[in-house]
């Protein structure tokens, strides 16, 4: 598996003597080639686990590792692309600037940097902007230029943070061809998103995380054959846990 994670627990502290769990005993495997999309509410505790897979924040308790190497490794994150859920440049850089930055952190080759910019900007019709300020460009356009600065190295595991944030449909389509593409390339993506058509269309598996617990995890064609849809089972499996669990009768807008 490229992506394994154990038990992963990540507690925060509520008051002087309470804790809360924002990850509780997570235990998931992603395959190479995978397309995966990660579920659940606001609050759920998506973000936490996917800043545990690029070692920002260490986890309470279980283990994480891409490639078979502990995500605390900084091995690990060299196979690593991330798109974060708000991606945030200085604006008096262009998009050529910013790609060439990623590539030569990467330790690309500047001669390749420059055709994987002409490759990638072309793919996410920027190549117009090219050369122009990150201050005149739309938020989607922003967003654009994060998942071009996420792919810039080529990397063998993508994670994405909600990268459909932001598009308008025609944006949206564009994403959508590139996972497609980098699974065709053997590509592993693990991706969040409110957009459950966007999942239905892309992934080849979900995992449901609510209060940091995973309700589910399999395979797309299975909830929406079995409950009307995945947006149905979505909403019924985490207000079954509210009630259930939490003692909530969770309406889920």
């Amino acid at each position: 598996m490229i992506i394994q994670i154990d038990n992963l627990t990540k507690w925060y502290r509520k008051g002087r003597t309470s804790k809360v769990p924002a990850v509780d005993n997570l235990t998931l495997a992603i395959a190479k080639g995978e397309v995966f999309g990660f579920l659940g509410p606001n609050g759920a505790g998506k973000s936490t686990v996917i800043k545990i897979l690029l070692n920002f924040i260490r986890p309470s308790a279980g283990t994480a590792m891409i490639k078979g190497i502990p995500v605390q490794d900084p091995l690990a994150r060299g196979s690593i692309g991330y798109l974060p859920e708000n991606p945030y440049f200085y604006d008096h850089l262009t998009a050529e600037e910013i790609l060439m930055f990623g590539g030569r952190t990467a330790r690309m080759d500047r001669n390749l940097i420059g055709e994987r910019i002409d490759q990638l900007l072309a793919r996410l019709k920027l190549a117009h902007v090219k050369r122009q300020r990150i201050r005149t460009y739309s938020k989607g356009m922003v967003q654009r230029i994060g998942l071009a600065l996420a792919l810039i190295h080529d990397p063998e595991v993508c994670i994405l943070d909600e990268p459909m944030s932001g598009l308008d449909p025609l944006g949206r389509r564009l994403v959508a061809d590139l996972i497609l593409d980098m699974r065709r390339n053997g590509r592993t993506v693990f991706f969040s998103s409110h957009i459950l058509s966007d999942i239905e269309k892309l992934c080849d598996r979900v995992g449901i995380l609510n209060r940091g617990r995973l309700l589910y995890c399999g395979n797309t064609d299975t909830l929406q054959a079995g409950a009307g849809g995945l947006e149905k089972m979505f909403i019924q499996l985490v207000e079954q846990d509210e009630r259930e669990n939490h003692g909530a009768d969770l309406a889920i807008g």
